[in-house]
């Protein structure tokens, strides 16, 4: 009769509460993504962790890899998941008894006068003592806070992951950046050069009356325009070196003194192939900070799970095993040793609400976390539609600026031959060269943008396109 009203209590206690329901999470993906280019029959997927490898330059793998050593955000994220570890750590010892020895050595004087007076006023006491407790995690309170902490500390994993793929991505573009303003200031300078032969030329032959003041000076109003145009060139070039040397973690004095190494010239960088088609879209649920949500979401869960446990009463044991006596050479003896066993049983019976208020504090977090899951999902979903489209658009655009630097290429040819042989004036020509200068600066920009484009499609898609199975994140059985 007694254990089953202290059952019914228990029940009714319980029941008092509110127990939340917990939204779960259910992704609504398609069954493949669209293609950059048709894949031939029968290819497979390929794999590309370290996919800034691919492009085989290796001055860009190369700072990538001193990024991923020094940069700050990194070394930040490094740094939380080994507090994320810590925290696990003491998750963990909460699951374990507590065994503790401890000594103590006392000498007291007791009053003569007394109404109780000793026979001997001073007496010693020495005591050793091993003391062990125990809760028993009844209801998984414990193990569930235990699985609370794991799920932080592998967000944690997963946060550092996408600081990194995220600062290989900056890098690359940082380098692609670099690498086309070099190009620009290149073709710049040949630009300039032409121009200054041709200032010089028509000073020769306005001199000699050959030839009015309107084309020289045109002429020269053009060399003016070029330098104007080289020295803002100059200016973004070394924006963009402090830029990525600071992506590097290098120190304010190596920002200053270390050039950034260069590698390929831009003409000579090419993208790897293009993304295959009918890959699946669960390969959208490998990116870091997907599984980062996953993660957040599981451990509000769990966290919920466990406060619901402290609901129910708590089961604790205790020990202890020891020695005590007024003598220091009888403390080991059998007659001085002392020992106690114990068992308590807890349930709260009334705290005012608090137990309901972690609950329904926990279920709100847990639902915070659902939402922030979804609401990744869906713009890891578009980054990787708009990284599709603008790869595809990339490719086309570079072939479109590539078919008009040639056409005007042959139309500045063209221009000079009339004006040479007296069939037009001379700002057909300037007309025909400025329109040739703006088209190539037009197709390194384009060719830039072909390559940050596919390094922004590796970002989207957590790093390269193998599938799932074979991916290296951390591992999620602690």
């Amino acid at each position: 009769m007694n254990k089953a009203l202290i059952a019914l209590l228990i029940a009714s206690l319980s029941g008092c509460i509110s127990l939340p329901t917990l939204r779960k999470a259910s992704p609504d993906l398609p069954q493949a993504w669209p293609a950059v280019s048709p894949a031939p029959s029968g290819e497979k997927e390929q794999r590309l962790p370290d996919w800034w490898t691919h492009f085989n330059d290796p001055a860009l793998t190369t700072l990538i890899n001193e990024a991923l050593q020094h940069n700050s955000d990194l070394l930040l994220a490094a740094a939380r998941i080994e507090e994320a570890r810590s925290a696990l750590g003491l998750r963990d010892a909460d699951r374990h008894p507590n065994v503790a020895i401890g000594t103590s050595a006392d000498r007291t004087r007791a009053t003569e006068k007394g109404s109780f007076p000793q026979p001997s006023p001073v007496n010693n006491k020495f005591q050793v003592n091993l003391q062990a407790a125990y809760e028993v995690d009844l209801w998984d309170r414990y193990r569930q806070a235990s699985a609370a902490a794991r799920a932080d500390l592998l967000a944690s994993e997963y946060a550092r992951e996408v600081v990194r793929t995220s600062l290989a991505s900056s890098v690359a573009q940082a380098y692609f950046q670099i690498a086309a303003l070099d190009a620009a200031l290149a073709l710049t300078q040949d630009t300039l050069n032409n121009r200054r032969e041709a200032v010089d030329l028509h000073q020769l032959r306005f001199a000699a009356g050959i030839v009015s003041e309107l084309p020289l000076r045109q002429t020269e109003a053009e060399l003016a325009a070029l330098e104007a145009a080289q020295a803002g060139l100059i200016r973004q070039l070394r924006q963009q070196e402090t830029a990525l040397a600071l992506l590097l973690g290098r120190s304010p004095r190596a920002l200053a003194d270390d050039p950034v190494a260069r590698g390929k010239p831009l003409a000579n960088l090419t993208a790897p192939p293009a993304i295959p088609g009918g890959l699946p879209s669960d390969l959208l649920a490998r990116r870091p900070d997907i599984r980062q949500a996953e993660q957040r979401l599981a451990g509000a869960e769990a966290r919920v799970l466990a406060t619901k446990a402290a609901i129910y009463p708590s089961l604790s044991l205790t020990a202890n095993l020891g020695t005590e006596s007024k003598a220091l050479s009888n403390l080991f003896s059998g007659p001085a040793t002392i020992w106690g066993i114990g068992a308590g049983l807890v349930q709260t019976l009334y705290n005012a609400g608090r137990t309901e208020a972690a609950l329904k504090g926990d279920a709100a977090r847990q639902e915070q976390a659902l939402l922030a899951y979804e609401q990744t999902l869906r713009v890891a979903f578009k980054e990787v539609l708009d990284a599709l489209v603008a790869n595809r658009q990339a490719r086309e655009a570079g072939a479109a600026e590539t078919r008009r630097a040639q056409a005007l290429s042959r139309a500045a040819e063209l221009a000079g031959f009339k004006y040479q042989n007296g069939v037009s004036n001379y700002l057909e020509v300037l007309d025909a060269q400025r329109n040739l200068y703006q088209a190539e600066q037009n197709r390194i920009e384009a060719h830039r943008a072909q390559l940050a484009a596919t390094a922004e499609l590796f970002k989207a898609l957590g790093g390269g396109w193998l599938p799932r199975s074979e991916t290296s994140l951390p591992d999620e059985r602690g």
